[in-house]
């Protein structure tokens, strides 16, 4: 059985209307990631269809281990049951990044559709934190070895 790593992370608090709602922490004892809220002045309405918003998630912090990255990925039930997903897919943050956390939102729900409420305050994405494995590219005329699958992409395995 392994056992959960831990790792120092700098937060600087850029909105103290976080100490309210919720610094970013695991919510139970087995969580993978920290919620982020929306740190907004207003009530944001997201149409449907329209391009990518940035969202301040009201903290910037400092990671500084060049082992470690943090993605922020959609909450589950935002996207499932209301259609908020990352413009982007996944965030990626960089060890060495220290500016405010941002969250690209979009309302995959299809045009027509109403839009898209956010409240402040509300968690609209999750952030967790790990590991860095960095290549070491070596430019080579042919692969020094082959592999079952070889070239073959795109369902090539049957799936």
């Amino acid at each position: 059985m392994s056992t959960a790593a831990t790792a120092p992370v700098e937060l600087v608090i850029l909105d103290p209307r976080l100490h309210q709602w919720g610094l970013p922490s695991y919510q139970s004892s087995m969580a993978a990631a920290v919620d982020l809220h929306a740190c907004v002045d207003a009530a944001l309405d997201i149409p449907a269809g329209s391009p990518a918003l940035l969202v301040p998630a009201g903290f910037a912090m400092h990671i500084a281990d060049p082992g470690l990255m943090a993605v922020i990925a959609p909450r589950s039930g935002m996207g499932h049951k209301r259609g908020l997903v990352l413009g982007n897919s996944l965030g990626v943050i960089d060890a060495d990044y220290t500016g405010q956390v941002m969250v690209s939102v979009w309302n995959r729900n299809a045009a027509g559709s109403p839009p898209l409420r956010i409240e402040p305050g509300e968690r609209i994405a999750q952030m967790m934190f790990v590991p860095i494995v960095r290549a070491e590219f070596r430019v080579v005329p042919a692969f020094s070895a082959g592999s079952e699958r070889g070239a073959g992409g795109f369902g090539s395995t049957g799936a």
